[in-house]
Order: structure tokens, then C-alpha cells, then sequence
């Protein structure tokens, strides 16, 4: 069997809520993030899932993923891994779109987009892609299936790096909050099985 990675975007929270930029503040999940993130659990409990027994699981450090790895029935069997963390958004850090859009226009910059303009005072997209192409690596290294516990921006990136692509792409791939995707193969070649699945939350 050649490897796949399985990855959950974390459970919802106060910020995802409001739309506000989550990169190193270490917020816990609302009670509907915990919800969500027990209705995975259900889910991949049981067929075809089984639980996942073969798996091996990491997780991101922050509360957020931690939190929601372990209301999935994971947390125990989860090695907790820095690459895995939130793009630092540095200056842009707890504002909304709309409020960095306001800043930079009156820096004479219209029209900002994160994936094109990047972040001031934080993390460069190469350098997240550069976290992004460790795991990986890391997940093909081994002929096993691998979990990973992560955030929004982060596994767009990571999937984007899965198949091949400029971590831009990453701008093109939603990703919702207890959302599972599944990145694997196509005739050899890196494929995307599935993608932001939110059918457990129906």
C-alpha cells in the first residue's frame, strides 16, 4: 500500500468564528468545535474507517489541534510536531481580512491577498511550504497511512506541496473546520482522494 495522509483541520473557534486571523494564539475550541470534533470521532470509528488501527498520528501543538486529536479518540496514540503549526501572521495576527485589507490599502497596497502578498512581521508562504514539504516527506517515508491534526492555511499549503504545486495553490482549496481530507495516489502519481469533507457534520 503506498502511504496516504489523512488530515483534520481543527474544530471551530472563537476566532475561526469570526473570520480572524489564528496563527500562534493558542485558543481553545468553542463547545460546537468540540461537538464537531466528537461527530469525526464517530465517523471514523466506524466503517470503513475501523479507527484507523495501523495509523501513525501527529498532531500541531497548539490547543486548538491538540484538542481536537484527542475528542477524535487520537490524542493517545499523537506525537505532538512544531511543522505542523499555523503560518505565523506576525503583524496581521487576531484581524480579519477585511481590517489587513483596510491597513494595507492605506500603505498604498490594494487589493492584498496572502497566498500573493504575504505577511508583514510574520512567516514567509516559503517558509511554510518549507514546514509543509518536511511532512511530507515524513508521510511517504514509510508504508503506512499517517493522521494529521492541523489548521486552515497550513494543510491548504500542505496539500498544495502533497501534489507538486506553487503553495499559492493553496488559495484555490477551502478547507472547513472538522473537515477531513484524504491526499493519496492516482496511477503513481500524488492525488487528492478527498477533499474538505464535512459529511460527518450533516
Amino acid at each position: 500500500m503506498a502511504p496516504r495522509i489523512l488530515l483534520v483541520r481543527h474544530g471551530q473557534t472563537e476566532w475561526s468564528l469570526s473570520g480572524r486571523h489564528t496563527g500562534r494564539t493558542d485558543i481553545p475550541l468553542t463547545e460546537e468545535g468540540r461537538r464537531t470534533a466528537r461527530l469525526l470521532a464517530d465517523r471514523l470509528s466506524g466503517a470503513p474507517w475501523g479507527g484507523l488501527p495501523g495509523v501513525e498520528v501527529r498532531t500541531s501543538p497548539l490547543v486548538r489541534a491538540s484538542e481536537t486529536c484527542g475528542l477524535t479518540g487520537f490524542g493517545g496514540r499523537a506525537t505532538a510536531w512544531d511543522a505542523l503549526m499555523e503560518w505565523d501572521y506576525g503583524d496581521y495576527e487576531g484581524l480579519t481580512p477585511d481590517e489587513i485589507a483596510e491597513r494595507e490599502r492605506a500603505a498604498g497596497r490594494p487589493g492584498w491577498n496572502i497566498w500573493r502578498d504575504g505577511i508583514v512581521g510574520g512567516e514567509s508562504l516559503a517558509s511554510v511550504a518549507a514546514r509543509a514539504d518536511e511532512v511530507v516527506s515524513w508521510a511517504r517515508s514509510a508504508d503506512r497511512d499517517v493522521l494529521v491534526f492541523a489548521h486552515g492555511h497550513y494543510l491548504r499549503t500542505l496539500g498544495a506541496r502533497w501534489l507538486g504545486l506553487d503553495p499559492a495553490f493553496g488559495a484555490s482549496i477551502r478547507l472547513d473546520p472538522a473537515s477531513l481530507s484524504i491526499l493519496g495516489w492516482a496511477y503513481g502519481e500524488p492525488a487528492v482522494e478527498r477533499w474538505n469533507d464535512t459529511g460527518h457534520l450533516g
